[in-house]
């Protein structure tokens, strides 16, 4: 985590005022609109990039849909996967992640900040509701995001098995999909180095409900995870 230590020491007179308002905003949720606590989000994200000499590449922001209510489905890398899709992404959009991440402090405002879901992957009863909620919640214009594979890949930019169930609520919900494909994302928070980092965010072309909704959800699962990989071996240097 040397790399979080050096974004602190790079922002030192940011920090204090960045956490004051990040915390006060994640506890008062409902007094912001979701743009303007994305905003603070993208803010506090870059000032944190730059310090700990992060550049983001991103790839594809054409393909993001101009109308809300569809699905993020990147590959899952490290803690940092999230943030580098704040920082590439223009649009809000919120998270559904392990319960464990609650628990990480920073990622914790920013999750309540996103409003993201957080699933207990022991209580059946309790992921289902998340389907539900999730669903509602896309169908009425919020933008989600989910890791397919469960759980942070142990081999880098080779992505593990995309699990059908999280495909779920985006075909009951009939949204686009879009693909997400991270490149080197796991190196800022999950390598011991601090030499800059370039992450690269591809946003695949969206995938519509026409095209999908005659197939399984595992289907589904290896399609997306096809293209993910296909683009990580054409742009991964």
């Amino acid at each position: 985590m040397k790399r979080i230590v050096m974004m602190v020491l790079r922002n030192l007179i940011f920090v204090p005022y960045g956490w004051i308002k990040l915390c006060y905003y994640a506890s008062h949720v409902d007094k912001y609109t979701e743009e303007e606590r994305y905003r603070l989000l993208k803010y506090i994200d870059s000032k944190a990039n730059k310090g700990g000499s992060v550049h983001i590449e991103a790839h594809g922001v054409e393909n993001i849909p101009k109308e809300n209510g569809f699905m993020f489905f990147p590959n899952h890398q490290g803690l940092y996967d999230v943030l580098a899709i704040i920082d590439a992404c223009p649009v809000p959009f919120s998270v559904v992640a392990k319960k464990e991440i609650g628990n990480i402090p920073f990622l914790k405002q920013v999750f309540a900040c996103m409003k993201a879901y957080l699933i207990d992957r022991d209580d059946v009863r309790q992921a289902m509701q998340v389907i539900i909620d999730v669903t509602k919640e896309v169908q009425s214009g919020r933008n989600y995001l989910i890791f397919a594979e469960g759980t942070r890949s142990k081999e880098g930019n080779k992505p593990g098995n995309f699990k059908g169930g999280s495909f779920k609520s985006a075909t009951k919900a009939k949204c686009p999909i879009i693909p997400v494909a991270l490149i080197d994302a796991f190196k800022p928070f999950d390598t011991n180095s601090i030499k800059p980092v370039n992450v690269q965010v591809h946003f695949l072309k969206p995938i519509p409900y026409e095209e999908y909704k005659d197939m399984k959800t595992t289907e589904i699962a290896a399609e997306v995870k096809r293209r993910i990989e296909e683009t990580i071996v054409t742009s991964a240097e």
